[in-house]
Order: C-alpha cells, then sequence, then structure tokens
C-alpha cells in the first residue's frame, strides 16, 4: 500500500481533548434547520429535471424537461407552514438555532429571514442552490461560492461564517478555505468534536454535522416511518452523550428540514425531545459560530 493515504482514521484515538464547554456542560447541542425551499432542482430554475430528494414520496424520480407539482408543493409547504411551525417552538423555548440557509432559497423569502434575524439564529451557508456538486467543475463551483456570499450577504446584511453542502464535491472544502471568511466547515460527519483540517493551504475548521440523527431519515430506508422512532433514537443519542460527558463531553447536533419535521405527526417527537433537553442541568444549547469561537479560543490551530 502507498504510505500517503489521504484519510485520517486516528483522529484523537484513545485520548480526546476535554471541550471544556461553557459552565462545564456535559454536552453542546445544536439544533440545525435545514432551509432549501425555492432552491432545488427545478426547470423554472434552468435545471434539466425536477427535484428527487426529500419529499413525501421518498426517492422520486426526477421528470426529465417538466414540473414536477406535487413534490414543488411539499418544498413550498416547508416555507409556508414548516418552517414557522418550528420558529414557534424554538423561539418559545429559548432555543438558538444554527440555520443552513441556501442562498437562492433565503433569498424568496424575506419575511422568514427577517424572523431568523429577530431570534439570533445564526444563519450559516448552504451553498447558492440546493443541488447535488459531485463532479461539478472547480471553476463552476468557485463561482457558486462567490454567489452564495454576494447574495447571502445581500439577504441577510451578512456574510456567512460557516457552510454546509452537504452534496458536495471533493474540492468544496478547498474552496472554501481559500475564500477565506467562513470560520467553520459542518462538511463532515467523521467525529463529535470539533478538528482542524488542513485545506487549501490553510488550517480549516471542521464541526462534524450528523446523518443518523437528522429527520431527512424519514424520507430514506432505513429510517424512521413515524415520530416516536425518532424521538426515542434522539433521546437515546443525547443520554448516551450526556451519561458519557461526565468524563468526556461532546457535541450532538440534530439535522432538521422545515417540510419534514413541521409536519404534525413528526412535530411532536421533535417538542419531546426539546422538553427532554431542557430537563437536564449542564447542557450548552449552542449555534455552530458559537461552537467555532468556542473551539479556535481554545484549541487553536497548531
Amino acid at each position: 500500500m502507498s504510505d500517503i493515504y489521504p484519510r485520517d482514521m486516528v483522529g484523537y484515538g484513545r485520548n480526546p481533548p476535554h471541550p471544556e464547554w461553557p459552565g462545564g456542560a456535559r454536552i453542546a447541542v445544536q439544533f440545525v434547520i435545514n432551509y432549501e425551499e425555492g432552491a432545488e432542482n427545478n426547470i423554472l430554475h434552468g435545471d434539466a429535471a425536477s427535484e428527487s430528494l426529500l419529499t413525501e414520496f421518498g426517492f422520486a424520480m426526477p421528470r426529465q424537461g417538466e414540473r414536477y407539482l406535487p413534490v414543488e408543493s411539499q418544498y413550498e409547504y416547508g416555507s409556508r407552514v414548516g418552517f414557522w411551525r418550528l420558529h414557534r417552538m424554538f423561539t418559545a423555548n429559548a432555543v438558538p438555532v444554527t440555520v443552513f440557509g441556501v442562498a437562492m432559497a433565503l433569498s424568496r423569502n424575506p419575511d422568514a429571514v427577517a424572523a431568523m434575524q429577530e431570534a439570533d439564529w445564526e444563519i450559516a451557508s448552504h451553498g447558492y442552490r440546493w443541488i447535488d456538486h459531485h463532479g461539478m467543475a472547480e471553476a463552476e463551483e468557485r463561482e457558486h461560492i462567490r454567489k452564495t456570499v454576494e447574495l447571502h450577504s445581500e439577504v441577510t446584511g451578512a456574510r456567512p461564517l460557516g457552510h454546509f453542502l452537504g452534496r458536495r464535491s471533493e474540492n468544496t472544502l478547498r474552496l472554501i478555505a481559500e475564500e477565506g471568511g467562513f470560520e467553520y466547515s459542518q462538511d463532515s460527519y467523521a467525529d463529535e468534536l470539533p478538528y482542524w483540517l488542513e485545506a487549501g493551504g490553510k488550517q480549516q475548521l471542521v464541526i462534524p454535522y450528523t446523518a443518523d440523527i437528522n429527520d431527512h431519515r424519514f424520507t430514506t430506508t432505513p429510517g424512521f416511518n413515524w415520530g416516536e422512532p425518532f424521538y426515542a433514537y434522539l433521546r437515546d443519542s443525547f443520554d448516551v452523550l450526556y451519561e458519557e460527558g461526565a468524563e468526556a463531553p461532546r457535541l450532538m447536533n440534530i439535522g432538521l428540514h422545515c417540510r419534514l419535521v413541521g409536519r404534525p405527526g413528526r412535530f411532536g417527537a421533535l417538542k419531546r425531545f426539546v422538553a427532554h433537553v431542557q430537563g437536564h442541568d449542564d447542557v450548552w444549547l449552542c449555534r455552530g459560530i458559537d461552537v467555532a469561537r468556542h473551539w479556535t479560543a481554545k484549541f487553536p490551530p497548531a
């Protein structure tokens, strides 16, 4: 085998750093809302086909050269109804939120953006469009990043400081590091603590995200087919990390989508989980930028 292997299979190993979360917290909990509605694949946006992912139809077959109106209306539900249900619940419980906002989607709903800002939610970047970047030409993706920062700044009044693409390319992390204005990337599922990664000739902070504690599993197999198993998985994940946190605190983040968990039959499970979290002491409810700045101050890049 070659001595050069581009993956880190060791990480922090048997001696992870104590993160020293604020207030001596045993666990840091980050709630994330992925705001994508209005930026998905659609021939109205110049795409070749309709959207296929994260709908009530599971993996819907994209319609080439045509609109898929039932899928479109499900996305519309997310911005018209689901977002506001989530906003009411999180603000009523004073829970901070990170929004992974697709720039084009944010631009289509100024009132939602205003509500995010009134609640002091972080609006991080989820790219310019909610499309698959796998195989995208480097020059095209670099241009997408430029347009992302430009449009996000125009819509929110400030550039994004966090970045999560999800459907990323092999160039994404390097390109955002080269751009230079992102304090963290969340395009990794590799750990339960932040870590530094060399990319684009710089040290880029990576805050691991979640694919298992995520409501997208309502639309995938295996996944959750109703609210109770979703709640049980959230609760068990929290309880294990909270117990371990007496010695080795970690980060738990919960990925949400307005059009998915914003449906009443799923929303009740999320409400119960928020109550479960808030029933515990020594929990740091945080946004991505809070984690990034804490980690940078406590564990600066070597």
